[in-house]
Order: structure tokens, then C-alpha cells, then sequence
């Protein structure tokens, strides 16, 4: 099962997670029965629960936790950072002290559709689904729908 999957030492791993080929996990924590489609990136200090589904070309950096029972859809991609930069004032390039990591926040049960972007420092709430394609610039409540760029209410339980 190793042939094709760039899996560090320091992951943990719950039981039977299912992993697709051409995936890059290092320093996160994936729940029991969880499933990661094929060219994924989970970083370090993230954490996905259990029973979820990833889909494929999903790319989950530091500081983002996904709690148990989310599905998030193909090609979704997290922001850990408002305002990046790849240099410093003096023209020398940033290295990890030079920032700090803005978490987010999945809820239990919520649903992110394929195409969507999630930035940082933001909660999306229990049960919420977000439509495909959208940018989720703001928290979301629990057990609404949103869609749009940026993403917008439209409809609320």
C-alpha cells in the first residue's frame, strides 16, 4: 500500500482509514473509518475526525480541524493565513516564525461542496453545507446553507 503515498511517521492514523494513491499527509491525525481520495494534502497540526470523506485534489493545511461525520467534496482548498506574504519588509524570505498560523474550524456533520475555498479564523457550524464553488470568507451557523462568492446565506433551519 505504500507504493505511491507520501505518508510521514509522525501521522496518526485511526482505524481502518481508507487511503487513496498520490496522497501527502505529515504531522496531522485522521479518524477511525475516515477516507482520503487520491492527491490530497493533510499538513501538520491538522486534524480530521472520523467517518469522514475527503474527496480527491483536497488540500487541508495547518491549523484546520475537521470534527467526525464531515464530507468536504473534490478540489477544496483551506487558507491558514489572511494576509500572506513570501518576504519580509527587508526583502528576505518568510520562514515559519515570521507568521502565525489563523485556525478553522469544521463542525460535526457539515458539508463542503466540490471547488470551494474556506478561509481562516472562521467556524463553519454543525450540520452547515456549503455549495460548491463557494468562498467562505465569514462564519457559517450551524444547520444553514450557503453559496456564492463570497458565500452568503440562503436558507437558515
Amino acid at each position: 500500500m505504500s507504493e505511491y503515498l507520501s505518508i510521514a511517521d509522525d501521522v496518526k492514523l485511526g482505524e481502518n482509514v481508507k487511503l487513496s494513491k498520490f496522497i501527502n499527509l505529515y504531522g496531522c491525525s485522521i479518524g477511525d473509518n475516515t477516507k482520503i481520495g487520491a492527491f490530497v494534502e493533510i499538513q501538520k497540526n491538522a486534524t480530521v475526525g472520523k467517518n469522514c470523506k475527503i474527496s480527491s485534489h483536497t488540500f487541508i493545511c495547518e491549523g484546520v480541524t475537521i470534527e467526525d461525520n464531515v464530507f468536504v467534496g473534490h478540489g477544496v482548498t483551506f487558507i491558514n493565513d489572511t494576509y500572506p506574504h513570501a518576504t519580509n519588509p527587508d526583502g528576505t524570505l518568510q520562514t515559519k516564525k515570521d507568521w502565525q498560523v489563523e485556525p478553522t474550524l469544521i463542525k460535526k456533520g457539515a458539508s463542503i461542496g466540490s471547488g470551494s475555498t474556506i478561509l481562516s479564523n472562521l467556524t463553519i457550524g454543525h450540520n452547515a453545507i456549503i455549495g460548491a464553488g463557494s468562498v467562505v470568507t465569514k462564519d457559517v451557523p450551524p444547520n444553514t446553507i450557503v453559496a456564492g462568492n463570497p458565500a452568503r446565506v440562503i436558507f437558515n433551519s
